[in-house]
């Protein structure tokens, strides 16, 4: 290693100032360990991008937790995917389980501290995933750690201080997007309300197809980038759910424009993930297998929530459908249903339900500008290039 070692710093393998912690599954065949009252993780629960995991879609018993190898991991421990999608990271809001493609890591007392770990894997995920290893699952296994050197401030205080910065931003980060999701029920009780409790009888019926243009995107790999800067990632599927990474595809910046998908775009994942979600991201190309949706004649919010409305729908007719990728098809948009109030009432409901969709995509604006922050003063945080006091 070719690190230069700035001063009251030590090179250190990880595994000096960190503790490994192996999860488990108890058996799916046994009723009584599950549903239970202990939040169980896998990686779909921190799959998102958020600094912290607060709660898990499967819940273990007691016996469930007794009677398997899964562990307790402590609120303020960290947890890291280790097999098939490798390298996410997040906290524990609360005490929880885990399954066995995640490990837990928890800081050596008076060696480092969590939060300061869990900036420096951010750091270093790069090296732990070409370090991953496996036949048919990338893996990082416990000797991956071992063989992870790092650069640590010997002062805990130091160590406070770096995390501390970085934990401002990701605090901003954490209150805007609750403050999004708030929004986002907000609009969907008014749509709830207007739609399915009050709907008038007057109000014409049409299919979904009919409001807005749901344009496929482009077979991308036809299109690649002629150079290093005229270029554009591909927003696939993954992209959609986890944010564009270094990882991307990257297709040429002269495509037609209607193509080119920019923050507050509604985005709709018609294969395999069924997904309707605005697009919080930078600028990209649309992939096959997505639509982007707009309409000339409604306003953003209206299909958008009739669109969300009709999501289960979907997601129960590709999962229907006898193949390995569930999809649906442009007769399913025909097929579902959207009541369409009178164009006064149309308005009187915008000036109500549209300022919490702008207000989210304005948020979705300030949360990318931090990450940038975040993203461009972690790598000199963490190297010792800019100290902090």
């Amino acid at each position: 290693m070719n690190e230069r070692i700035p001063e009251g710093w030590k090179r250190v393998k990880f595994t000096d100032v960190a503790e490994i912690i192996s999860g488990g599954t108890p058996s799916k065949k046994v009723k009584e360990y599950w549903n239970g009252d202990i939040d169980w993780l896998t990686v779909n629960d921190f799959n998102n991008g958020l600094k912290f995991v607060r709660e898990a879609k499967e819940k273990i018993t007691q016996l469930g937790l007794k009677n398997s190898s899964t562990k307790i991991l402590k609120k303020g421990q960290i947890i890291i995917s280790a097999r098939g999608t490798v390298g996410v990271i997040a906290m524990l809001d609360k005490d929880m389980a885990f399954n066995q493609s995640n490990y837990g890591i928890n800081a050596k007392e008076g060696l480092s501290i969590n939060n300061f770990l869990y900036y420096l894997l951010k750091y270093k995920i790069y090296e732990l995933k070409r370090a991953s290893y496996g036949a048919v699952f990338d893996t990082i296994t416990k000797s991956t750690f071992e063989n992870l050197e790092i650069l640590i401030p010997e002062a805990l205080n130091e160590q406070k201080a770096i995390a501390g910065v970085l934990s401002s931003i990701d605090d901003k980060i954490d209150l805007l997007h609750r403050q999004n999701k708030t929004l986002e029920e907000m609009a969907q009780t008014l749509f709830r309300k207007w739609f399915i409790e009050e709907a008038k009888e007057d109000w014409k019926e049409q299919p979904l197809s009919s409001i807005a243009t749901f344009l496929n995107g482009l077979a991308c790999q036809k299109f690649p980038p002629k150079n290093e800067t005229d270029r554009l990632p591909v927003l696939k599927i993954k992209e959609l759910r986890n944010g564009i990474s270094k990882d991307c595809d990257w297709a040429t910046n002269e495509v037609s424009p209607e193509y080119i998908v920019k923050n507050g775009d509604v985005i709709f994942s018609w294969s395999a993930s069924l997904i309707v979600k605005i697009w919080d991201g930078e600028t990209c190309v649309l992939n096959q297998h997505l639509f982007k949706v707009t309409s000339e004649k409604f306003p953003k919010w209206f299909y958008y929530l009739w669109s969300k409305y009709h999501l289960n729908k979907f997601i129960a007719i590709a999962k229907s459908q006898a193949t390995t990728m569930g999809h649906i098809k442009r007769k399913d948009l025909d097929n579902a249903m959207v009541l369409v109030p009178k164009n006064h009432e149309l308005a009187n409901m915008t000036k109500k339900i549209q300022p919490l969709i702008d207000k989210q995509i304005e948020n979705s604006k300030q949360i990318r500008k931090l990450e940038q922050l975040r993203d461009t003063l972690l790598p000199k945080l963490m190297s010792g290039k800019i100290r902090v006091k």
